[in-house]
């Protein structure tokens, strides 16, 4: 049977086995040896590479296929207790273990391919952004007022205004949806700062006649902190909070970046 390859098809002798095996659809471990090593002695016979290093290793494996079909043809042995082994056992091992070898090598080429095609840039920040210092620190105006006790305050407010409602009348005529601007809201909060500087956060709460309007100027109050234009104090625990008004202007939502 002819079988025309060039050496650089395969990367040794094992290569050119597993070629064989897979060609002619075989079964790893029910080698035909005969049938293998015909084809596989063709080959070397057509080899043009004449490199004796190389042909050495493709030898080697010839004379062992040979060596492997010599015994197979010997007969196999009368006693029962004795099991014999199979002379193909070795071959199909080594056989295996490149067949492993090589797939993880091509796994490992294709990762290498795919990470080739990856570039990688070096962090660069802009010096603007580097150098920039918030011009207000947000902990120093909060002080030691925490999340916890703005709830606090904000439930008892809720509860007085729910007091204030007659369960019975309140169920009279018709219900509408409240119409509550946060904008129109937020500009409020600051005309009443810039008007009274100094003021307390349950006061002004007071003012609002309806759970939203609360919840919406609640809202407003954070804004205002997180923007650094009111500054919050608590002297003890529980007590009401001390609003400052720091800016000296009144600015909307969309200049606030909203």
């Amino acid at each position: 049977m002819s079988i025309r390859v060039k050496l650089e098809a395969f990367e040794g002798p094992l290569d050119l086995l597993l070629h064989l095996i897979d060609k002619n659809k075989i079964n790893i471990y029910d080698i035909p040896i005969a049938e293998i090593t015909d084809q596989y002695l063709e080959y070397i016979k057509q080899m043009e590479e004449k490199n004796l290093e190389i042909m050495s290793e493709f030898l080697v494996m010839a004379a062992t296929l040979i060596n492997i079909k010599s015994r197979m043809l010997l007969p196999a042995a009368d006693s029962e207790d004795e099991q014999e082994e199979d002379p193909r056992q070795e071959l199909v091992d080594k056989l295996l273990e490149y067949k492993m070898f090589k797939y993880v090598s091509e796994q490992l080429k294709d990762k290498q391919e795919d990470a080739s095609k990856i570039l990688f840039k070096p962090p660069t920040i802009p010096k603007e952004i580097a150098d920039f210092k918030e011009e207000i620190d947000v902990s120093e105006l909060i002080g030691d007022l925490t999340l916890e006790k703005l709830h606090e305050i904000f439930s008892s407010l809720v509860k007085r205004q729910s007091e204030k409602i007659d369960p019975i009348r309140s169920k009279f005529g018709k219900i509408e949806k409240e119409e509550i601007s946060l904008a129109d809201k937020f500009i409020q909060i600051q005309e009443y700062g810039l008007k009274n500087r100094v003021f307390y956060f349950r006061n002004l709460l007071e003012q609002q006649t309806t759970r939203m309007e609360i919840i919406v100027t609640f809202l407003g109050i954070l804004e205002l902190i997180r923007l650094g234009r009111i500054m919050i104090e608590q002297e003890r625990m529980f007590d009401d909070i001390k609003i400052t008004f720091l800016a000296s202007d009144i600015i909307t939502m969309e200049e606030a970046g909203f």
